[in-house]
Protein backbone atom coordinates (compact mmCIF):
# COMPACT_ATOMS: atom_id res chain seq x y z
CA UNK A 1 0.00 0.00 0.00
CA UNK A 2 1.20 3.50 -0.79
CA UNK A 3 1.64 6.30 1.71
CA UNK A 4 -1.16 8.65 0.67
CA UNK A 5 0.57 11.60 2.32
CA UNK A 6 3.57 11.06 0.03
CA UNK A 7 1.84 10.35 -3.28
CA UNK A 8 -1.09 12.78 -2.98
CA UNK A 9 -1.57 16.33 -1.80
CA UNK A 10 -4.83 18.06 -0.90
CA UNK A 11 -5.57 18.84 -4.55
CA UNK A 12 -6.73 21.95 -6.40
CA UNK A 13 -8.30 23.71 -3.43
CA UNK A 14 -8.69 27.05 -5.21
CA UNK A 15 -10.94 25.44 -7.82
CA UNK A 16 -12.74 23.35 -5.22
CA UNK A 17 -11.43 19.94 -6.32
CA UNK A 18 -9.59 17.99 -3.63
CA UNK A 19 -8.10 14.54 -3.18
CA UNK A 20 -9.88 12.47 -0.55
CA UNK A 21 -8.92 9.04 0.79
CA UNK A 22 -11.73 6.81 2.08
CA UNK A 23 -11.27 5.40 5.58
CA UNK A 24 -14.80 4.23 6.46
CA UNK A 25 -17.50 3.12 4.00
CA UNK A 26 -21.04 4.37 4.51
CA UNK A 27 -22.95 1.96 6.78
CA UNK A 28 -19.87 0.61 8.58
CA UNK A 29 -19.52 0.63 12.35
CA UNK A 30 -15.78 -0.06 12.08
CA UNK A 31 -13.77 3.04 13.02
CA UNK A 32 -10.91 2.67 10.54
CA UNK A 33 -8.23 5.35 10.70
CA UNK A 34 -5.19 6.20 8.62
CA UNK A 35 -2.10 5.59 10.76
CA UNK A 36 0.28 8.29 9.56
CA UNK A 37 3.35 6.81 11.29
CA UNK A 38 2.89 3.35 9.77
CA UNK A 39 1.37 4.59 6.47
CA UNK A 40 -1.50 2.11 6.63
CA UNK A 41 -5.10 1.78 7.72
CA UNK A 42 -5.83 0.57 11.23
CA UNK A 43 -9.02 -0.56 12.94
CA UNK A 44 -9.21 1.81 15.89
CA UNK A 45 -12.41 0.41 17.39
CA UNK A 46 -15.79 -1.13 16.66
CA UNK A 47 -18.67 1.25 17.37
CA UNK A 48 -22.18 0.12 18.34
CA UNK A 49 -24.10 -0.69 15.15
CA UNK A 50 -26.62 2.08 15.87
CA UNK A 51 -23.76 4.52 15.22
CA UNK A 52 -22.75 3.19 11.79
CA UNK A 53 -21.51 5.97 9.49
CA UNK A 54 -24.35 7.71 7.58
CA UNK A 55 -21.94 8.54 4.73
CA UNK A 56 -18.45 7.63 3.56
CA UNK A 57 -15.72 9.13 5.74
CA UNK A 58 -12.15 9.96 4.87
CA UNK A 59 -9.35 12.51 4.90
CA UNK A 60 -7.48 15.00 2.74
CA UNK A 61 -3.77 14.11 2.34
CA UNK A 62 -1.09 16.51 3.50
CA UNK A 63 -3.42 18.34 5.88
CA UNK A 64 -3.66 18.59 9.65
CA UNK A 65 -6.75 19.71 11.51
CA UNK A 66 -6.57 21.34 14.92
CA UNK A 67 -6.99 17.90 16.56
CA UNK A 68 -3.64 16.76 15.09
CA UNK A 69 -5.13 14.32 12.55
CA UNK A 70 -5.56 14.79 8.82
CA UNK A 71 -8.56 16.94 7.91
CA UNK A 72 -11.70 14.81 7.81
CA UNK A 73 -14.12 14.60 4.89
CA UNK A 74 -17.74 13.51 4.67
CA UNK A 75 -18.02 11.94 1.22
CA UNK A 76 -21.57 11.93 -0.15
CA UNK A 77 -22.20 9.21 -2.72
CA UNK A 78 -25.18 7.03 -3.58
CA UNK A 79 -23.29 3.84 -2.65
CA UNK A 80 -20.56 2.99 -0.12
CA UNK A 81 -16.94 3.40 -1.18
CA UNK A 82 -14.17 0.99 -0.18
CA UNK A 83 -11.51 1.73 2.43
CA UNK A 84 -8.30 2.77 0.66
CA UNK A 85 -9.92 4.21 -2.46
CA UNK A 86 -9.09 7.81 -3.24
CA UNK A 87 -11.15 10.17 -5.35
CA UNK A 88 -11.11 13.64 -6.77
CA UNK A 89 -13.94 15.37 -4.97
CA UNK A 90 -15.85 18.62 -5.28
CA UNK A 91 -15.94 20.70 -2.08
CA UNK A 92 -19.53 21.73 -1.27
CA UNK A 93 -19.26 22.87 2.35
CA UNK A 94 -17.98 22.19 5.85
CA UNK A 95 -19.54 20.90 9.03
CA UNK A 96 -18.03 22.95 11.86
CA UNK A 97 -17.57 20.37 14.61
CA UNK A 98 -16.14 20.15 18.11
CA UNK A 99 -15.17 16.79 19.65
CA UNK A 100 -14.36 16.79 23.35
CA UNK A 101 -13.40 20.46 23.25
CA UNK A 102 -11.19 20.17 20.13
CA UNK A 103 -12.01 21.58 16.70
CA UNK A 104 -12.55 18.59 14.37
CA UNK A 105 -14.17 20.08 11.26
CA UNK A 106 -15.50 17.87 8.46
CA UNK A 107 -15.24 19.06 4.86
CA UNK A 108 -18.28 17.91 2.85
CA UNK A 109 -17.52 16.62 -0.66
CA UNK A 110 -19.08 14.76 -3.57
CA UNK A 111 -17.32 12.99 -6.46
CA UNK A 112 -15.96 15.55 -8.94
CA UNK A 113 -17.33 13.49 -11.84
CA UNK A 114 -20.75 12.07 -10.94
CA UNK A 115 -22.44 11.17 -14.19
CA UNK A 116 -25.21 9.35 -12.33
CA UNK A 117 -26.71 12.62 -11.13
CA UNK A 118 -25.29 14.86 -13.85
CA UNK A 119 -22.96 16.60 -11.39
CA UNK A 120 -26.08 18.16 -9.85
CA UNK A 121 -24.67 18.60 -6.33
CA UNK A 122 -22.70 21.84 -6.09
CA UNK A 123 -23.53 23.11 -2.59
CA UNK A 124 -24.97 21.96 0.71
CA UNK A 125 -28.33 23.34 -0.47
CA UNK A 126 -28.36 20.64 -3.19
CA UNK A 127 -28.34 17.86 -0.57
CA UNK A 128 -31.61 16.57 0.86
CA UNK A 129 -32.45 18.40 4.08
CA UNK A 130 -33.09 15.00 5.70
CA UNK A 131 -29.49 13.92 4.97
CA UNK A 132 -28.13 17.06 6.67
CA UNK A 133 -30.36 16.31 9.68
CA UNK A 134 -29.14 12.69 9.81
CA UNK A 135 -25.49 13.73 9.61
CA UNK A 136 -25.98 16.33 12.32
CA UNK A 137 -27.81 13.85 14.56
CA UNK A 138 -25.11 11.22 14.04
CA UNK A 139 -22.22 13.51 14.90
CA UNK A 140 -24.04 15.07 17.86
CA UNK A 141 -24.72 11.63 19.38
CA UNK A 142 -22.26 8.98 18.16
CA UNK A 143 -20.27 9.08 21.41
CA UNK A 144 -23.30 9.18 23.72
CA UNK A 145 -22.86 5.62 25.01
CA UNK A 146 -19.26 6.31 26.00
CA UNK A 147 -19.13 10.00 26.87
CA UNK A 148 -22.45 11.80 26.27
CA UNK A 149 -22.46 15.45 25.33
CA UNK A 150 -18.86 15.62 24.11
CA UNK A 151 -19.59 16.18 20.41
CA UNK A 152 -21.29 19.25 18.94
CA UNK A 153 -22.11 20.20 15.38
CA UNK A 154 -21.76 23.97 15.59
CA UNK A 155 -22.79 24.96 12.06
CA UNK A 156 -22.84 24.15 8.37
CA UNK A 157 -20.93 26.55 6.13
CA UNK A 158 -20.43 26.98 2.39
CA UNK A 159 -17.65 25.91 0.03
CA UNK A 160 -15.68 29.12 0.53
CA UNK A 161 -15.58 28.52 4.29
CA UNK A 162 -14.55 24.92 3.60
CA UNK A 163 -11.69 26.08 1.38
CA UNK A 164 -10.40 28.29 4.19
CA UNK A 165 -10.51 25.32 6.58
CA UNK A 166 -8.52 23.32 4.01
CA UNK A 167 -5.95 26.08 3.47
CA UNK A 168 -5.46 26.35 7.25
CA UNK A 169 -5.01 22.55 7.48
CA UNK A 170 -2.45 22.57 4.65
CA UNK A 171 -0.50 25.28 6.46
CA UNK A 172 -0.50 23.25 9.69
CA UNK A 173 0.84 20.27 7.69
CA UNK A 174 3.63 22.39 6.24
CA UNK A 175 4.46 23.81 9.66
CA UNK A 176 4.83 20.24 11.03
CA UNK A 177 7.08 19.09 8.16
Amino acid sequence: MADFNKILDAGDVENGIVNVVVEIPEGSNHKVEWNRKLACFQLDRVEPTIFAKPCNYGFLPQTLDEDGDELDALIITDQPLTTGVFLEAKVIGVMKFVDDGEVDDKVVVVPADDRNNGNAINSLADLPEQLIKQLEFHFNHYKDLKKAGTTVVESWEDADAAKQVIYDAIQRWKDEA
